[in-house]
């Protein structure tokens, strides 16, 4: 016997969870139909069950890749930035470095010249200073003679004036008078003249110096000479 329906309700209506079950219902029902039609096919058998489940949890799935993505960025954004701070430091150390490196190649070079202007010997501009001047030329040319075989013949040629000149001798007539200290002629001066020293004959320590060269030439040494010459 059939019940009988109030007016105003329709025998379909169905409660939300009653839709939700029967659709799922539904889906199974389609995905296990698919899978008998194919029995061999074991790819569109995967396929239709990968559907099926695709259906039911691509928002999780997506929340999840999102989430690995961001990740992702974050590192490689890290990365990034402490690249850039190393390469930053790498560069402001060399920059430092090669600051040093130059203030003390600049320091070295400086202790270098004070050095060599300390050894330099300075020469006081007088007879003394021109004979110790000249003995130290001569003996790094290997010139022989000493200070009082210069001093002594210079006092007896000229008494120490380099400004000295002979204008009556036999030289002094035939158009070569004697010069300087050491009462040299200007083409023995020439002769025997020292380089590194003036050319001026009249200079007082290229005079001694072309002198001692010439009679160690001629004598051995200007010790020797204790007369003209």
């Amino acid at each position: 016997m059939s019940k009988h329906v109030p007016s105003g309700h329709s025998r379909s209506t169905l409660t939300k969870a009653q839709k939700f079950s029967i659709a799922g219902v539904a889906t199974l029902g389609a995905a296990a139909l698919a899978f008998s039609i194919v029995p061999g096919n074991s790819e569109a058998q995967a396929e239709a069950l990968g559907t099926h489940s695709a259906a039911w949890t691509t928002p999780a799935h997506a929340q999840t890749v999102q989430a690995s993505v961001s990740k992702q960025q974050a590192n490689a954004s890290k990365q990034a930035k402490d690249a850039a701070a190393k390469a930053a430091a790498d560069k402001k150390a060399a920059a430092e470095a090669a600051a040093k490196k130059k203030a003390e190649d600049e320091r070295k070079a400086k202790e270098t010249a004070s050095r060599a202007a300390a050894r330099k010997p300075v020469y006081a501009n007088n007879l003394d200073g021109w004979i110790r001047q000249s003995l130290d030329i001569m003996k790094s040319k290997g010139i022989p003679g000493s200070y009082d075989g210069l001093h002594r013949n210079i006092m007896r040629e000229s008494t120490g004036n380099p400004n000295a000149k002979n204008g009556w001798d036999i030289n002094a007539i035939n158009g070569t008078p004697s010069i300087g200290l050491l009462q040299v002629i200007q083409p023995t001066f020439s002769a025997y003249h020292v380089e590194g020293t003036s050319t001026n004959i009249y200079d007082p320590v290229a005079n001694i110096t072309a002198a001692a060269n010439y009679a160690a030439d001629r004598y051995g040494s200007i010790d020797n000479v204790n007369s003209a010459y």
